[in-house]
This record gives C-alpha cells, structure tokens and sequence, in this order.
C-alpha cells in the first residue's frame, strides 16, 4: 500500500510541476521538468534501496514496511526536501521585489 501511496503521489506532483511549467515557460520546458523529475526519482530510489539495504533486512519492519517500502519513503522524504527549497527559489527570484523596472 505505501508503494502505491508513493507512486500516485509521484505522478500527481509529476502533473503539477508539468502544468505549472508548461504555462509559464512552454511546452518544452514543461518536458524538461518531467525528465528532470523522473531522473531525480529513479536515481534517487537506487540511492535510496541501497542505504534501506545497510540498515533493514529484507523482510524489513512487517508485512506494511518492507525494505521496498521504506527506501520510497526515504526517497519521497529526501525529495519533498529538495523540492521544497527549489521551488521556493524560484518564487523568490521572480516575485521579489527588487525585480521590477522602476527599482533603480
């Protein structure tokens, strides 16, 4: 279950990040930030599947969290960081207020 919980949420932030991108930049800016997200993911769950391997057997904590399972999470919690921080760098280069034209 948590594996699908990741997924959905994976591709639903997929969609935003596409829509977002593709009405303020372009069509192909919108593909670029696809790709961009789907290489952070799959590396990122390499990354990830092999630390959950240092520290979890297998079998992992039950039935619920298994290795599988938490590598996605630490995965989803590593890139809900970085996005974080990205995102809020764009917002602040273009909504500051030093930006505009009569700012000299």
């Amino acid at each position: 279950m948590i594996p699908l919980i990741v997924f959905y949420l994976h591709i639903v932030a997929i969609a935003g990040v596409y829509t977002r991108r593709w009405q303020e930049e372009g069509l192909a800016e919108g593909f670029l930030a696809v790709f961009f997200m789907s290489l952070i993911f799959f590396v990122g769950w390499s990354m990830a599947s092999f630390v959950m391997k240092l520290f979890m057997t297998a079998a992992g904590a039950g039935p619920g969290l298994n290795r599988d399972s938490a590598s996605l999470l630490l995965l989803t919690a590593a890139e809900g960081v970085f996005y974080y921080f990205y995102l809020r760098g764009e917002e602040r280069q273009s909504g500051s207020p030093d930006a505009g034209p009569g700012s000299n």
